[in-house]
This record gives C-alpha cells, sequence and structure tokens, in this order.
C-alpha cells in the first residue's frame, strides 16, 4: 500500500530530539518507584506520587497557566491514586507526558503512573504494564465546518490527515489489520502533539484529524463552531493507566479502584462533568472489562 508523506523526515527528527532531551540529565530516578517494591506500597508509604498526563488536551488533561492540569484524565487519576494510597490524600507531582514519551518516562522513572488517553495495544504491552481500560473510546475524525467532501472515515482516501509524534491513530486509517483497520491511501501531515493538528486543520494544512471521539470532542468544544465530528466510529480505544513493567500487584489495585469509581457513580458524574454536552457521544454506564495483569 502507498503511503504518501509530507514532512515526516523533519518531524521526526525533531520529535528523536525532544524524546532524548526529555530522557537525558537529571539527577537521576527519583520517582517513587525507585528501588525495589510496588507503586502502590510506595504511595501508601511515602503518601506522594509522579503522575504523568496530558497538558495539550481539553476535556482530557490540559494545563492553562501555572495550577494544575485539568480533565476527565486529571479527576481519574486523583480518585484512583487516593484509593491507592487506602483513602487517604497523595501529594501529586504532575508530569506533562506526551503520546511519544509515555512509555521512556515509565521506564527511566520520569513519572510513577500514565494516565493520558494511553490506548492498550498488543504491541505497548510488552513495554508496559496496563492497569483498566477505565474507558472505552472509540476512533473518529474530524473536520472544519464547512467541509462537505470527507462525511465519514472511507472519505479519508487520498486527504491529508494528522500524523500525531507517538500516536497509532493514522495506522488505523493507512495500514491494513491487525495494526490498521481502513487500508487507506491518505497523506500524513506531521505534528509534534494534536494541539497542532487542530491548528493545521484551522489553517488549511490538512484536511481532517482523526483520533479518539474524546480527545475530538475536547477541541471540537473549543473551536467555537469551527469544527465538526463526523459521528462514524471505527474502532474502540480502551484507556489504560500506564505502570512500569510487571508492577502487577499496583494494576490488580487499579483495577480495583476504577472498578469502584463506577460502582460508586463518580465515574458517571465525571463523564457528565467533562462530556456531557458534547453531541454524538455515548458515555458509558457499566465498568469496561479488565484487560488482566499478566
Amino acid at each position: 500500500m502507498r503511503v504518501r508523506r509530507f514532512a515526516m523526515a523533519l518531524t521526526a527528527a525533531g520529535a528523536l530530539t525532544l524524546g532524548l532531551a526529555a530522557c537525558g540529565g537529571g539527577g537521576g530516578d527519583t520517582s517513587a518507584t525507585a528501588g525495589d517494591g510496588s507503586l502502590v506500597d510506595k504511595i501508601k508509604n511515602s503518601k506522594k506520587v509522579v503522575v504523568g498526563t496530558k497538558w495539550d488536551q481539553p476535556g482530557l488533561g490540559l494545563k492553562a497557566g501555572a495550577g494544575e492540569p485539568q480533565g476527565f484524565d486529571v479527576d481519574v487519576a486523583k480518585y484512583v491514586v487516593k484509593e491507592l494510597a487506602g483513602g487517604q490524600d497523595v501529594d501529586i507531582e504532575w508530569k506533562e507526558s506526551a503520546s511519544s514519551n509515555r512509555e521512556a518516562f515509565l521506564a527511566n522513572g520520569t513519572v510513577d503512573i500514565i494516565f493520558a488517553s494511553y490506548s492498550i495495544t498488543e504491541e505497548r504491552k510488552g513495554k508496559v504494564t496496563f492497569g483498566g481500560p477505565y474507558i472505552i473510546a472509540h476512533q473518529d475524525t474530524m473536520v472544519r465546518a464547512d467541509a462537505t467532501d470527507i462525511t465519514k472515515a472511507t472519505d479519508l482516501a487520498g486527504k491529508r490527515i494528522c500524523q500525531a509524534a507517538g500516536s497509532n491513530s493514522y495506522k488505523r486509517i493507512t495500514d491494513p489489520p491487525p495494526d490498521g483497520k481502513l487500508d487507506l491511501d491518505a497523506q500524513l501531515v506531521g505534528a509534534a502533539n494534536y494541539s497542532e493538528c487542530v491548528a493545521k486543520l484551522a489553517g488549511n494544512n490538512l484536511d481532517a484529524v482523526t483520533t479518539d471521539d474524546l480527545i475530538l470532542a475536547g477541541f471540537a468544544g473549543q473551536g467555537g463552531g469551527n469544527f465538526k465530528i463526523l459521528g462514524d466510529p471505527f474502532t474502540d480505544e480502551k484507556y489504560g493507566v500506564g505502570l512500569k513493567k510487571g508492577d502487577t500487584k499496583t494494576c490488580e489495585a487499579v483495577n480495583t479502584a476504577i472498578a469502584k469509581m463506577y460502582s460508586d457513580g463518580t465515574a458517571k458524574t465525571l463523564l457528565d462533568k467533562w462530556f456531557g454536552k458534547a453531541q454524538g457521544l455515548t458515555l458509558p454506564t457499566a465498568t469496561p472489562p479488565a484487560e488482566g495483569c499478566a
């Protein structure tokens, strides 16, 4: 299958440079998972944790100014971390964790745990232990509000779509199964993150942004009516809690916390808070089936 790639070499080089800068330097591993033991035990003992989230995704994880990030992922993180501590308050240090550096940040101890629209995939399971999922999103497509030539996902053939660094969403469009879905000959336009994707969409530098509907709903809500979501979902994206590979004890504790979050009504409250006004979204009511921690 042919995929025409635009500005890919420059984007890849920039992402590599940023990734090396993020993972290098510093004074070694200062996270709560340094040394032996599970994260859940360390949280109970120290009442401290370093949590990785997105800082550029409205509705999920967005940081504006000097305050802490805000969004559904952030609120879920607060709930789960407090449960891991046995209901006690925990001092959370928030770290921005972009798609391109999540695995590295867990491996090198920059963060202890990640809540960052982190889809569980078989490939990632080789590097990360996932708790959850805490919600199942669905990949959809966002275009400019005046677009008439793209009404469904298969219309993306030959169109310019965004390739956000570290994200696998574009593969669902361009690749065949099992890694992809639609196997379309789309044109890839590189971007550092989904904020840049949306800016390029607004500037007519690409034709569509395709990723999880929850991510798109957040950006569409900020877009002032300039964007529309097609409402043509074609995948299940299981948002997992990223943990250092092999920490099954914490994974099991995370799954227990997620089940409680749904049973006590907190999940519904948070979903309504962040996505209740988004048109075309069907919000879940039951706990998503856990993937298992082995």
